[in-house]
C-alpha cells in the first residue's frame, strides 16, 4: 500500500482533523469506503482500525453474561515524566511524547492488575473496538498451544493427517510445531511493497466483496492454502507468515467442531469479564480471519494480556492451563529465528506465535503492523496495551521508540514500589 514519504503529523492526522467520516452524511472527499485502494493506507487508515465492523462482514466472539470484572485504577501521574533512550539514538525522549510519535490510538498500563496509565486518541476511546492486526495470532497461537497442553492436537503431527485437504499443499508434511512457530518453508512472500507478492493473492481469496468477471483463484482462506507451495525444508528457519496463522485456525476449527471465533469466546473471552463483545473479520464464507482479522477494547485486550501475566489464571479460575504460559516464556529456538535477520531484535525467539524477548525480565509480547502490542513483564508485574496507526506498517520503524519505553516504565514502577512513604499502591 501506498505510503507518504513525509506523512502528517500525528495531531493533525486524526480522522477529526483531516473530518474523515464526520457528518451525517461525510463530504464526498472525506468518505472512506472498503472498496477504495487506499482505505487503509495513511490516513484513512487512522479512521478504519476503529471501523472495520462498518466496511466488511464479521463474526462476533461472544463475552459471555457474567458482568464485566473490575480494573481497579489508581493513575500514577509521573509516567508521563519516564525518560528512556530511543534504540539508536542519542537524545532522550519521555513517555508522553513517544504516544504521539508512534500514533499512538490508546495506551493503557496495568501494574499489579491496577490500571496505573490510560490514554486515548485518535478515532479510540475507551468503548471502541479496533483492529488488533497481527496481535490476533498471538490469540490464534495461545489457543493453539492449549490443545496442545491438554492433549487434544498432537505438535508432532503432520498438518496434513489432521486437515486432508491440506495434504498436497506446503503444509502437508510440515508438524504442528512447525506451524505454530513459524518454522515452515513455503513459497510465500508477505512484502506489501511487491504488487505480486503472494500476499496479495491470498488478500483477494480472503477478500468477501464479489470477484471480477473472469476471476479464476481461490475464493476463501481455506481455498488459498490448498494452494501454497513448499521452498526449502520446514524447520530450518523462521519465517513469518501470516498464512501459517491460518493453518492453525484450521487446525483448531477442526479439533473443536467450532470456528476458532467461538472457541476464543468458549475458553477466553467469556471468562476474563471483558466488557465488550469483540469480532473477527470473515472472509465470503464466513470463515474468521485468524491471521489478523480480530477486533476488541483496548481494555480487554489488557484483561487477555493480565490472563497471560497470571499464568492463565483469572479470578481464582485456571482458564487455561498454567504449562501453556510456562512453555510460552521458554521460549522457540534463538538460532533458528536469528535466521530471519530481525535486527532490532537479536537474541529473541519466537514460540506459539507470541515474540519472545528473552530478557532479565522474562518479557513476552504480541505484535500487530502499525504498532498494536500487548507487552507482558512478568519481573515488573506489568501489562502494556497499545493500538496505534503508525504510518508505517512494520514494527521496526517504532521498535525503536517502543521498546525501551516499555522497558522504562516497568523498571520505574519496580522503583516507585521501593520508595518510602509510597501512596496509593498495595
Amino acid at each position: 500500500m501506498a505510503q507518504q514519504a513525509s506523512p502528517l503529523l500525528a495531531p493533525d492526522s486524526t480522522p477529526e482533523a483531516l473530518g474523515l467520516m464526520q457528518g451525517f452524511p461525510p463530504a464526498a472527499d472525506k468518505t472512506i469506503r472498503f472498496t477504495d485502494p487506499d482505505y487503509f493506507a495513511f490516513p484513512k487508515l487512522r479512521w478504519t482500525v476503529c471501523h472495520f465492523r462498518e466496511l466488511m462482514p464479521t463474526t462476533a466472539v461472544r463475552n459471555g453474561s457474567e458482568g464485566v470484572s473490575e480494573l481497579p485504577v489508581d493513575i500514577d501521574a509521573g509516567i508521563d515524566a519516564v525518560e528512556f533512550l530511543p534504540l539508536g539514538l542519542e537524545k532522550s525522549m519521555t513517555w508522553h511524547d513517544a504516544f504521539d510519535a508512534n500514533y499512538t490510538d490508546g495506551i493503557l498500563v496495568l501494574h499489579h492488575g491496577r490500571v496505573v496509565y490510560e490514554r486515548y486518541d485518535g478515532c479510540l476511546d475507551e468503548h471502541t473496538l479496533h483492529g488488533a492486526m497481527s496481535v490476533t495470532k498471538s490469540l490464534t497461537g495461545l489457543l493453539g498451544e492449549v490443545l496442545v497442553a491438554e492433549g487434544k492436537l498432537d505438535e508432532t503431527a503432520l498438518v496434513g493427517d489432521i486437515v486432508p485437504e491440506l495434504e498436497r499443499s506446503a503444509f502437508g508434511d510440515a508438524t504442528v510445531r512447525q506451524v505454530l512457530d513459524m518454522t515452515t518453508a513455503l513459497d510465500y512472500s508477505e512484502d506489501y511493497s511487491d504488487p505480486d507478492a503472494e500476499v496479495w493473492t491470498y488478500a483477494a481469496a480472503g477478500s468477501p466483496l464479489p470477484k471480477p468477471k473472469g476471476y479464476e483463484g481461490p475464493r476463501s482462506y481455506f481455498d488459498y492454502l490448498q494452494t501454497v507451495r513448499k521452498d526449502g525444508e520446514h524447520g530450518e528457519a523462521f519465517g513469518y507468515k501470516t498464512i501459517n496463522s491460518d493453518v492453525v485456525g484450521w487446525l483448531i476449527a477442526r479439533t473443536t467442531g467450532v470456528s476458532i471465533a467461538d472457541y476464543l469466546s468458549d475458553r477466553i473471552w467469556s471468562k476474563i469479564g471483558a466488557e465488550r463483545e469483540a469480532f473477527y473479520t470473515v472472509d465470503s464464507i464466513g470463515t474468521p480471519f485468524a491471521g489478523g482479522g480480530f477486533n476488541a477494547t483496548l481494555r480487554d485486550m489488557a484483561r487477555f494480556g493480565q490472563l497471560v501475566l497470571n499464568d492463565g489464571k483469572w479470578a481464582g479460575e485456571q482458564v487455561i492451563p498454567a504449562r501453556v504460559i510456562a512453555s510460552l516464556r521458554d521460549g522457540g529456538d534463538r538460532e533458528v529465528f536469528a535466521r530471519a535477520g530481525y535486527e532490532l531484535l537479536e537474541g529473541w525467539s519466537y514460540r506459539g506465535m507470541w515474540w519472545i524477548s528473552h530478557d532479565d525480565h522474562g518479557s513476552i509480547a504480541a505484535r500487530g503492523v502499525h504498532g498494536q502490542t500487548i507487552w507482558i513483564d512478568p519481573a515488573a508485574d506489568v501489562v502494556i496495551a497499545r493500538f496505534a496507526s503508525n504510518p508505517v506498517a512494520g514494527n521496526a520503524a517504532n521498535d525503536p521508540t517502543s521498546l525501551p519505553a516499555y522497558r522504562a516504565v516497568a523498571e520505574y514502577l519496580m522503583a516507585q514500589e521501593q520508595s518510602p512513604g509510597l501512596v496509593g499502591r498495595e
